[in-house]
């Protein structure tokens, strides 16, 4: 069994989708742009803004417009956080169980703090979470490893003790870098690059419950 387990937050933790989905179909409307059912965008969330903004207006970091759509993303975003974001289903009841097993658990993304930290207190978790560690907690933002290791080290549990669940080909490329055990949060939104299958995780777990399973060493 893990010593201790990190979780993405955006499609692994928590649903964030509809929130984040909002603001990017406000600035289309205001560009005069029908909305994107939040279907489309689901799939592109843990991608964070640049991967809104592509999929929203076909922007890169490459263009000229991108650091002023992403300045105007973020300004919106920051004053509706958390009007719909809620914990996934069968979440609550996998953090309540690894408390009673006495596993640490913690909080690791590339969100940066000024929006990680008031989510996580919205959803109740800033208490009881070993650690949270953002994306502008460590040098460089996952998929380097620097975000995971400062958990390992806040949390006092050594890499290869430690498990990563995520949504996100970057989760799995940063837990492998770190030394860690990883896993596929399979209800979360999963990009629209390669296949779970094929990110090299050390398990795809399909619901919250199975990952109690794994964890357990049972069949799940």
């Amino acid at each position: 069994m893990a010593g201790a387990v990190l979780f993405d937050l955006d499609g692994t933790l928590a649903d964030t989708a509809a929130d984040l989905g909002a603001v990017l179909n406000t600035l289309r409307a205001e560009a005069a742009l029908p909305p994107l059912a939040i279907a489309a965008i689901r799939p592109h969330v843990s991608q964070g803004v640049r991967g809104l903004l592509r999929i929203g207006f076909g922007l890169g970091p490459e263009h000229d417009h991108y650091p002023a759509m992403h300045r105007r993303f973020l300004a919106r975003y920051e004053t509706a956080l958390c009007e719909t974001t809620a914990l996934f289903a069968g979440v609550s009841a996998l953090l309540d169980a690894l408390d009673a097993r006495d596993i640490l658990w913690g909080v690791v993304t590339n969100k940066t703090s000024r929006y990680t930290l008031p989510i996580v207190r919205a959803l109740g978790l800033s208490q009881r979470a070993a650690c949270i560690v953002s994306g502008d907690s460590a040098p460089r933002p996952k998929p380097a490893p620097d975000a995971l290791l400062l958990a390992s080290v806040i949390i006092g549990t050594a890499p290869a003790q430690c498990l990563y669940l995520g949504d996100d080909i970057r989760d799995i490329e940063a837990g492998r870098a770190a030394g860690m055990a990883t896993a596929v949060a399979a209800w979360g939104y999963l990009g629209d690059e390669r296949p779970p299958a094929e990110w090299g995780a050390g398990a795809i777990v399909n619901s919250p419950a199975d990952l109690l399973c794994l964890l357990s060493g049972g069949t799940c």
